[in-house]
């Protein structure tokens, strides 16, 4: 484990959009919240909350919704490292409540983030974090975010930095048959794995997580989510599995973001390994019982 001496215990890299999430349909509704999500964000202030040092990396537009993510940021104790300042617009994304679950509708296409490029790994103070999480959906923006994802997995690697990486699937950015490839190797590459059943049947067509954890090889330490039966973590030759608690779930969006968050936290700490699934399924069961992606007083 690295040394507690760096000025971050994790900078998160990745996308941060406005949440706009209306009082009933969105249809309908005369009344709206406007909060940040983007799953690496989402992790940052879970992070935050939990009371460690962090930071957030992404791009931003020159724009008002990108001064209100940054502030959302800042004010809970998130340090922001932003890319200069874009013309193009921040992102946007809208949830609209059913009793199955939200429906999420983005409009990020061309947005600030989407054209950060390897260069950005460059400007990152990535030597000063313990860890640098990253996420699946930041290859599938662009082609130069698949590049800078590479990039900072490289950076990380030449000065110390432990790579904590989610799988994170989002099928509605890229096909599975391009995403595949691409996720495995950033997945093989990091040090700490996050990944679905689900996402890896769709991706690697299988979902066994002993086959799971053979595939990836090389992450020292694999978890394996499987929703609401628990999560089992690989660490070298040795597997601990953990159930989920029963809550009564409000909404799933975020729950993953959340779970990361608090099993990277617990890992900060030198927990042991059942501990760390336990903080992660805590903070995932606490996010999964609003509609917000992270819980606010």
């Amino acid at each position: 484990m690295i040394s507690g001496d760096r000025q971050f215990d994790v900078l998160a890299v990745g996308e941060a959009m406005v949440l706009i999430t209306p009082e009933g349909r969105l249809s309908d509704a005369d009344t709206f919240r406007a909060d940040v999500a983007g799953a690496e964000s989402n992790v940052a202030l879970h992070l935050a909350a939990l009371g460690r040092p962090v930071g957030w990396a992404g791009g931003l537009g020159d724009d008002a919704l990108g001064f209100r993510v940054r502030r959302r940021l800042e004010a809970a104790g998130v340090t922001v490292f932003a890319a200069p300042a874009s013309a193009a617009p921040t992102g946007v994304m809208f949830k609209d409540p059913h009793p199955g679950g939200s429906v999420v509708s983005y409009y990020r296409r061309g947005s600030a983030a989407s054209q950060l490029g390897a260069g950005f790994a460059k400007l990152l103070p990535l030597a000063d974090a313990r860890v640098v999480h990253l996420s699946g959906v930041t290859p599938a923006l662009a082609p130069g975010c698949a590049k800078l994802a590479d990039a900072i997995v490289s950076r990380a690697r030449s000065c110390g930095t432990t790579v904590s990486f989610d799988v994170n699937f989002r099928p509605r950015l890229w096909p599975a048959d391009r995403a595949a490839a691409v996720l495995l190797r950033l997945a093989r590459a990091a040090d700490i794995v996050f990944v679905g059943r689900d996402e890896a049947a769709a991706l690697w067509a299988t979902d066994d997580p002993d086959s799971i954890r053979s595939l990836l090889g090389g992450p020292h330490t694999v978890i394996v989510k499987d929703g609401a039966v628990g999560a089992t973590e690989y660490l070298g030759a040795e597997s601990t599995f953990v159930p989920a608690p029963v809550i009564e779930v409000v909404e799933q969006v975020g729950a993953g973001d959340a779970f990361a968050a608090g099993y990277l936290s617990a890992w900060l700490a030198g927990s042991p390994s059942a501990d760390r699934m336990t903080t992660g399924h805590s903070v995932a069961a606490l996010a999964m019982s609003t509609v917000f992606d992270v819980p606010t007083p």
